[in-house]
């Protein structure tokens, strides 16, 4: 598949995997495919991500996802839904990270004391987000796969990216008005 990767996106994907080393996180995650996109400047991607307004608040995203990140991955719908029966995730949170450290509830290999190097596999999400792109092309008609065609498939994937990007203004529709023809057929 990667065969037909954009320039733009290949760099997404090292990003990503990059993101992934940096944290020390055992696999490439979905919140890492979207630090990359933040990191791109010049590609269709990050166009989309500047005319939602997203360029001026890429640090507030990357927070948000360092937040989530913090929460075992969590999305703030699941920690709404959790304290609707009673359970204070930011409680538990604070709690775990007294007693073993910021981060303690992260899958960071670096809390662990743990470091790894080498190749990094991409998690079950990463790879749906991946293929999920295919078919965003495919649908869209387009040749090839670009970083674009990784941001509209991490808006239509359930999750903490998909999250944070809508709380930001950006979903699936508005990069659809953004990117044009071909974007607005939903590939589930």
């Amino acid at each position: 598949m990667f065969e037909r990767f954009t320039k733009d996106a290949r760099a997404v994907v090292q990003g990503a995997v990059g993101h992934a080393e940096e944290a020390r996180a055992e696999t490439v995650e979905p919140e890492h495919l979207l630090l990359a996109l933040l990191d791109r400047e010049g590609s269709r991607a990050s166009f989309a991500l500047a005319a939602l307004g997203v360029g001026e608040h890429r640090d507030a995203v990357r927070r948000e996802l360092g937040d989530a990140r913090r929460r075992a991955g969590l999305s703030q719908s699941e920690t709404e839904a959790l304290a609707g029966l009673g359970i204070d995730v930011t409680e538990i949170v604070a709690r775990v990270e007294e007693a073993h450290g910021v981060g303690a509830m992260s899958a960071d290999d670096r809390r662990r004391g743990r470091r790894r190097s080498g190749h990094r596999s991409f998690s079950r999400g990463a790879k749906e987000v991946l293929e999920r792109a295919l078919r965003v092309a495919v649908a869209r008609r387009d040749r090839n796969i670009g970083d674009e065609h990784l941001l509209l498939a991490l808006a239509l994937r359930p999750g903490v990216p998909a999250e944070v990007l809508a709380d930001h203004g950006v979903t699936h529709a508005s990069l659809s008005r953004v990117l044009g023809e071909g974007a607005g057929k939903a590939c589930a």
